[in-house]
C-alpha cells in the first residue's frame, strides 16, 4: 500500500531482544501500582480529615501515638519513617495546636517524650473511622479473602525488601555475612 502523501512508508524499529526485556509497562509494575494506589488513597484521606484541621503529616504521627504515647522524637521518627527534623517540625506545629506535649526525660535530657493532650486523644475517635470509610470504599470490590490475600502479599513484598535492603546495608557498611 502506498503512502497517501507519496513519502515512503517508515517501517516500525524493531527492538532487540535486551531493550524489550528492559521494558516495564506501569500495569506490570508493582511499585508503580503500589504508588498509584496510596496516592489516591492519601488524597482521599486528606479530603477526610482536612476538615478536622490535620494534614497528613500530622496524620501518621497521630497514629503512631494512638497507637503508644510517651514515644521519644526518635522513636517517633522511626515509627513513621521521617528524618528526625521534619518530626521535629511537625511535633512543634501540633504543639501549637494542642494536640502534643513534649517531656523531658528526667534521666537523659536530650530526649523528648512526645505525649498526646486530651484533643489529641479526642480525634482518635473522630479521624479513625473516616480512615477506615476511606480502606472500606478502597476494597469495595474486593471480597474478604481477597483482602486478606492481598493483605499476606504486600507483607511479603514488604519482608523480601526489608532483607534485601538489611543485605545491601551490610555489604555496604562491610558487615555481610
Amino acid at each position: 500500500m502506498k503512502p497517501v502523501s507519496g513519502k515512503k512508508a517508515v517501517k516500525p524499529k524493531k527492538r532487540s531482544a535486551p531493550a524489550a526485556e528492559a521494558e516495564l509497562p506501569f500495569a506490570e509494575s508493582v511499585g508503580y501500582q503500589i504508588r498509584a494506589t496510596h496516592r489516591a488513597l492519601q488524597r482521599f484521606l486528606q479530603s477526610k480529615i482536612e476538615p478536622h484541621g490535620i494534614t497528613l503529616g500530622m496524620w501518621y504521627f497521630l497514629r503512631a501515638l494512638w497507637h503508644e504515647d510517651g514515644l521519644t522524637q526518635r522513636e517517633l521518627s522511626v515509627r513513621v519513617g521521617t528524618m528526625e527534623p521534619t518530626t521535629l517540625s511537625a511535633i512543634l506545629i501540633m504543639e501549637k495546636r494542642g494536640l502534643v506535649r513534649r517531656v523531658r526525660n528526667r534521666d537523659d535530657r536530650r530526649k523528648w517524650h512526645i505525649h498526646l493532650t486530651a484533643k489529641g486523644r479526642g480525634l482518635k475517635g473522630k479521624l479513625l473511622p473516616l480512615a477506615r470509610e476511606v480502606v472500606d470504599t478502597a476494597v469495595h470490590n474486593l471480597s474478604r479473602g481477597e483482602v486478606a490475600q492481598l493483605l499476606k502479599a504486600l507483607s511479603e513484598v514488604q519482608k523480601s525488601l526489608h532483607a534485601t535492603l538489611v543485605r545491601l546495608d551490610g555489604a555496604n557498611n562491610g558487615t555481610a555475612e
